[in-house]
This record gives C-alpha cells, sequence and structure tokens, in this order.
C-alpha cells in the first residue's frame, strides 16, 4: 500500500470506468478528451480484476502469478495460503546486523527515501530524504550513528505550499546527485525539482482520473513552481550550509532556463529521481520538458519523460546540449504510439522515471547509455557527443502489467562481462500482478542488446513456515540496486536489491550463466510505530557504501547497518580510510 487516498480513489476510478465501459472492444479515440495532452489513441483497454482461480499458491509450493491486473496498490488480495498476519520475524544468511536504528528520526517517510554520502573534516554522513522530509545522520561509527538534522513539515500537515521553519513554500529535498566539484573544490548537490507524479488534485472525485476529469488537470496544469532543478554548493552536511548557485527550468518554452518565472506555472515534468553528474561537465537528467510529452498510459501521470544532457562546466551556469525521446511519446506521434500493445490499458508507467544510466562517465572515455523506460523498454543511446545523443538500438521487453515494468538498470558489471540488469518494481500487495523479473540482458554488441536470462527469485528458507514471499504479506519484488552515487568501487560480480518483503538479497552475477543468491537479510515487517497501512512497504531501498563494505537498509520502521564477509569483505565500521570524491577516481 502506497498512498491511501489516491490508491483508494485509483480503485474506485477502474470499478467506475470497468462498470460503463467495454474493455478491449471500443474503437480508438472512443469518448472525448478532455485534455489536448492527454492520449487519446486507442480503445480504452482497461484490465479487469484478475479471476481469482487463475492465480495463486501452486501444489509444489511456489506461487502462480496473475497474468494482467488493474492499477490497485491500496487494496489487499488475500489467497489460500497467505498469512493471516504480517511476519514479524527475521531471516538471515551469510551477513550480520551491525546495528539497527528505529523511529521516526530513521523514517522520514514509509513508502520510499532517497540517499546521499559525503564526508566533512573527517566524518561521514548520510543523507536520506524524500521531499520536505528529511534526516542527516552523522555514520562515522556505524555502531552509534547520530542525527545531526532533521527536517520536516509535520507543523504544516505537510503542506508544501506553506513556508515553515524548515522550508520555504513550494520548497523541497528532490533526488539529488552529491559530487566533488574540482572547480568549485567543492561537493555539489544537483537537485531535481519535479510535478508530483500522481496528481493528488485529480482524485477530489474518486470515479474520476486524468482521462475523466479536465477540471483536476486544469488545475494541475496551472499550479505555479519550479520544473527543473537546483543547484547548491554544500559546506558542511546540514542545510543551513547548502549555497545556492542555480535555479534551472527544464520547461522548453522558458525563454531563460536560468531565469524563468516560478510564481507561474511551468510546463511539463521537471527533472526526474537522480540527475547523472559525476562533478565533471556532462550531466543526464529524465524529463518531460514541455506537456506534450504526454505518451504515457498511468491514470495520474500526465508525463513521458525523455533525456536531456546538460553541460556542467560551470555549475553556476548549466547550459543545456541536447533533448531525446522515443516516437511515440509526444502528443500527434500517434503511429507509433498505438504500436505499443499497451496502448489504451490506462495502467502502464510509460517513459523515463531514472536518468540515463552509463558504464563510464564520457568524460573517462564512455560512450553507451542505457534508458529504461516503463512500458517502452529499453534503449541504447550513444552519448559520446551529449550535444548530439543518438539512438543505436531498442529492445521491447515482455509486459508486466500492473507495477512499474522497467525503471532501474544496474550497470556495474557492463565493462567486464557486457551484461547489463533491467528492473521493474511492484506495486500491489499480496503479489497481485506479474512478477518484475530482473532481466540479464547482454549488450556486449550494443547495435543487438539480447535477454539472455533472469535472476533467480528470492525464496524464505525453510524456517519461515511458509514457501513462497508472497505467502508473507507485503509487497515483494525487486526495486533497485542504490545508485551510482554508492561511495567506493563496486565490488566485481555483485548485485545487491532492495526486495520489499524478501529484505536485502544479494546475487553472484561472476558468472551470468549461473546467478546465485548468496547473501540475505529479511527484516521483520514492521515496527511499534508503524502505521498499519505501511506494514506492506517493507524493505524498499539500499545503499552501498563499497568503500567500507556496509550495506544500509532502508526499511518501513528504520535502518539497518549490515556486513557479509562473504560477499562484500571485512567491513570498516570506523572512519573512513579518504573521503569519498566521485570525480577524483
Amino acid at each position: 500500500m502506497r498512498h491511501a487516498r489516491r490508491n483508494t480513489a485509483l480503485a474506485a476510478a477502474a470499478a467506475a470506468v470497468t462498470a460503463t465501459a467495454l474493455i478491449g472492444t471500443g474503437t480508438a479515440g472512443a469518448g472525448p478528451a478532455p485534455d489536448p495532452n492527454i492520449p487519446d489513441v486507442c480503445a480504452d483497454r482497461r484490465p479487469e480484476p484478475a479471476d481469482p482461480g487463475s492465480y495463486g499458491m501452486q501444489l509444489d509450493g511456489t506461487f502462480r502469478h496473475p497474468s494482467l491486473t488493474p492499477v490497485d496498490e491500496e487494496n489487499g488480495h488475500p489467497f489460500p495460503g497467505r498469512n493471516k498476519n504480517y511476519d514479524t520475524r527475521s531471516y538471515i544468511r551469510n551477513m550480520k546486523v551491525e546495528a539497527a536504528y528505529e523511529g521516526a528520526d530513521f523514517t522520514p517517510d514509509y513508502w520510499h527515501t532517497w540517499q546521499n554520502i559525503v564526508d566533512f573534516d573527517g566524518r561521514r554522513y548520510l543523507f536520506q530524504y524524500d521531499r520536505s522530509e528529511g534526516r542527516v545522520y552523522d555514520v562515522t561509527d556505524v555502531k552509534k550513528v547520530k542525527v545531526v538534522e532533521k527536517l520536516s513539515r509535520g507543523d504544516v500537515d505537510g503542506d508544501e505550499t506553506k513556508p515553515n521553519r524548515d522550508w520555504a513554500a513550494n520548497d523541497y529535498w528532490g533526488a539529488s546527485t552529491i559530487q566533488w566539484n574540482k572547480r568549485l573544490n567543492a561537493y555539489v548537490m544537483v537537485q531535481s525539482f519535479e510535478s508530483k507524479r500522481q496528481i493528488d488534485d485529480l482524485l477530489d472525485d474518486p470515479a474520476k482520473d486524468k482521462y475523466h476529469n479536465p477540471d483536476g488537470v486544469k488545475k494541475v496544469r496551472s499550479k505555479p513552481g519550479l520544473k527543473g532543478f537546483k543547484v547548491y554548493r554544500l559546506d558542511g552536511p546540514r542545510k543551513k550550509d547548502w549555497k545556492l548557485l542555480a535555479t534551472v527550468s527544464t520547461d522548453s518554452t522558458q525563454r531563460d532556463p536560468l531565469h524563468s518565472d516560478t510564481s507561474k506555472a511551468q510546463q511539463g515534468s521537471g527533472s526526474l529521481d537522480v540527475p547523472y553528474w559525476t562533478g565533471e561537465r556532462y550531466m543526464f537528467i529524465a524529463t518531460a520538458p514541455d506537456d506534450t510529452y504526454s505518451g504515457s498510459e498511468y491514470p495520474t501521470n500526465l508525463y513521458s519523460a525523455g533525456y536531456q544532457s546538460w553541460d556542467m562546466a560551470d555549475p553556476a551556469h548549466p547550459k543545456l546540449l541536447d533533448t531525446w525521446h522515443l516516437p511515440g511519446q509526444r502528443t500527434g506521434e500517434d503511429a507509433a504510439y498505438a504500436k505499443n500493445p499497451r496502448c489504451g490499458n490506462h495502467t502502464s508507467w510509460m517513459g523515463a522515471r531514472m536518468p540515463l544510466f552509463l558504464p563510464k562517465p564520457v568524460e573517462r572515455g564512455g560512450r553507451y547509455a542505457f534508458a529504461a523506460m516503463g512500458g517502452y523498454g529499453l534503449t541504447v543511446l550513444d552519448v559520446s557527443d551529449p550535444a548530439h545523443m543518438r539512438t543505436v538500438s531498442h529492445l521491447d521487453l515482455p509486459a508486466s502489467v500492473s507495477g512499474t515494468e522497467g525503471d532501474n538498470i544496474d550497470v556495474s558489471q557492463y565493462e567486464k562481462t557486457g551484461m547489463i540488469y533491467f528492473s521493474g518494481y511492484p506495486l500491489t500487495e499480496d503479489c497481485y500482478e506479474p512478477y518484475k523479473d530482473v532481466y540479464q540482458i547482454d549488450v556486449k554488441d550494443p547495435k543487438n542488446p539480447r535477454v539472455v536470462g533472469a535472476l533467480p527469485r528470492p525464496t524464505p528458507p525453510r524456517s519461515a513456515g511458509f514457501t513462497d514471499y508472497c505467502q508473507r504479506r507485503g509487497s515483494f519484488g525487486p526495486k533497485r540496486t542504490g545508485y551510482y552515487t554508492n561511495p567506493g568501487r563496486h565490488t566485481p560480480g555483485v548485485l545487491g536489491y532492495g526486495f520489499y518483503n524478501a529484505g536485502v538479497q544479494f546475487f553472484d552475477v561472476s558468472n551470468p550463466a549461473k546467478p546465485e543468491i548468496t547473501a540475505y537479510f529479511v527484516p521483520k515487517a514492521y515496527a511499534a510505530d508503524t502505521p498499519d497501512y505501511a506494514y506492506g512497504n517493507q524493505t524498499h531501498g539500499i545503499y552501498v557504501e563499497w568503500d567500507r563494505n556496509i550495506a544500509w537498509a532502508m526499511t518501513n520502521h528504520g535502518i539497518y547497518a549490515l556486513s557479509s564477509r562473504k560477499v562484500l569483505g571485512k567491513p570498516d565500521l570506523n572512519r573512513p580510510a579518504k573521503p569519498f570524491r566521485n570525480s577524483e577516481f
């Protein structure tokens, strides 16, 4: 369960449409489009609820997933063999819990958080945040973590339009990269500013979404504020140490991106998720630059993001270099959009969520970048000239509706094996959607990417008393392996995923033909102060300090510091040997 009001409304909208529409049998363009930039290309083919007899536990103890489901993130979907209660036990193999920290100080958000590491004056700090809720921890001593900053809008009920002691009106902590910049001899943070992806304003009437609520869409379009990114110099770990260098709009209709009018509505999505920038010259972001980037079926998201490249030679004066998207993503590209089998399902997320994934920075000879674009699949780009990004190849992945079909690519093994790891993540509880495989894709020949396998599905230990994690309750499936911002050099042959109710799972991929799970830590489902509506959203993040061999697990009730001599090597629980500076590698 993600956000109660939003998800209840989505379920109501699906029920209302199912009751009044012919699913999959209408004519293209049936019903008036409430907005010129809402896709109206194919018949309404919103999935009906799955037949309970078509999925569930099998005789051999495995779980059969439904093949197609509507968006329904709020409700549980019990099946014979599912646990009556959420699991309060934990399970561990080849790992050690070095420290555990619970409570509100260590849980900025129950659903998702971003992380960054910085080093100041011999101390290491971990940032954990999601928009207005943020924490800064001193993690120099892993066993004695201290909270040094707590940011919140709790005193104004989380309303981002209202200022308080921590934030100005419409300000927040967007997904960020923080890198050492040699020109400024300082850490520099590039912070994404985006419109909210699931639009609460669309849900004033629970039976309506973007397809049936023109007033709500208009309200969202007219909301003032920045769509783009901000650049800060960091002179210390606390917010008071941030020094604003630039405010940049990604709205292509703005005459001057560095001097846009944030008191008025801007077009597009803004910058999404963690910008790709290593502190050197070139940066890549995911963005929908204007409202015509609309080719996405998800019922409460208005945008379909492509990519932009920026020149960051002077971090205070970023310069736009190029913009790229796939045919079908923009209004009017109907023929290309209609070819996608998801067209009309009013369910699939289509377009980028994360920026491009680069195995090697362009400044150090990197040429290829990989794009994970949800229902649009995988694209390989040549970015050796960032001012002219070029499509090299494209690969459609099997439809996996609902849930997020693809937003993460781990490229840490590419230079050695030619293999990348492509995955989406689940959005429902009780496995009420197709399983989200982590695809092994061979891209040794970038012109011909090929799916050659998938990572093994985690299974519970015998001591658990159940045979499949779907029975444990909550969401089950991969999230991400962390980010390129993790300090240190990635250990070859090792991938660690946050896996929701399966905790943290580490895979040995040193032999791509025989990947295996070598270690895991599955925490309890919740703590004493976790609200019951968040029980199902368990381990949603992992952040590895490769230079200290410590893995941080982010859960709905706190954070865990984990080690594994077998997988990561001997842990360093004290002050790091040297500060993390990606651009100095």
